[in-house]
């Protein structure tokens, strides 16, 4: 049966990349409330973010391992207290913490990349009361599964999406053109997130995407900006688009066909 996460929203999705910054907006960085908020009033259903662990304990929406690029400052969210990041946020769009992004959003649909493996098991606890509208993934599949048993031995189902290693199989059964090995990779996934190329060469084909959807599993595709890429994509039948600009994909969904 299809996971409520995919439920009542009919493919292809726009998935908002950490939120939306429009290019008119000033001192706001991605991941925050403002940012969350923004993709929310343009129209997205779903947002897509990441989780880290600060020093305290506490579960926030956040990509970088470190808050250089963010705000300047080069410690690691690991070494920096909950209090302390939502003081350095104050001035970029406000920190979300995961359990703040669940409670605030109550009609979005979450799809959390957990970096690091500090992370997995807080991260997938807040999840349970919630995971019909969350998909938890991770480049590392041993942290995705993680998440996924910390938010099921808490009373959750959330949907996942596959891993790097997992991904690596899966283009290798796609490679020898087998079905049935693509099926067997697949088995518990329900979505396959990857970029549109590796190593400067096309992974996501007509091939691919056929024998995943073979599988009764999504392609969504990351990330793409571009109007015309996403058309491309979406001619070739993938089912959703991670993407920066979630106000041009929307638009872009909305006259495909």
């Amino acid at each position: 049966m299809t996971h409520p996460w995919f439920g009542g929203v009919t493919a292809p999705r726009a998935l908002a990349h950490r939120g939306f910054v429009p290019a008119d907006a000033e001192d706001v960085s991605e991941n925050s409330l403002a940012a969350v908020a923004a993709a929310h009033a343009v129209g997205a259903r779903y947002v897509e973010s990441d989780c880290h662990l600060t020093a305290d304990g506490a579960v926030v929406l956040f990509h970088d391992d470190t808050l250089t690029r963010v705000t300047g400052d080069a410690r690691p969210i690991a070494d920096v207290t909950h209090a302390e990041l939502e003081q350095l946020m104050a001035t970029r769009g406000g920190l979300l913490s995961l359990e703040q992004a669940l409670d605030t959003f109550p009609t979005l649909r979450f799809n959390l990349d957990v970096k690091a493996a500090a992370a997995a098991e807080p991260a997938g606890r807040i999840v349970a009361r919630h995971a019909d509208r969350v998909l938890l993934t991770s480049f590392s599949d041993a942290r995705r599964q993680a998440a996924v048993a910390a938010c099921r031995a808490a009373g959750g189902d959330p949907a996942t999406s596959a891993g790097r290693a997992t991904i690596a199989r899966l283009l290798a059964a796609v490679g020898v053109r087998s079905r049935a090995l693509v099926r067997r990779v697949l088995s518990g996934i329900d979505a396959v997130q990857l970029p549109p190329r590796q190593r400067g060469l096309p992974i996501v084909t007509p091939r691919l995407i056929d024998a995943v959807h073979d599988a009764g599993v999504e392609v969504h595709v990351w990330t793409i900006n571009d109007a015309d890429e996403m058309r491309r994509l979406l001619d070739h039948g993938v089912d959703g688009l991670v993407t920066d600009r979630v106000d041009v994909a929307l638009r872009t969904i909305g006259t495909v066909g």
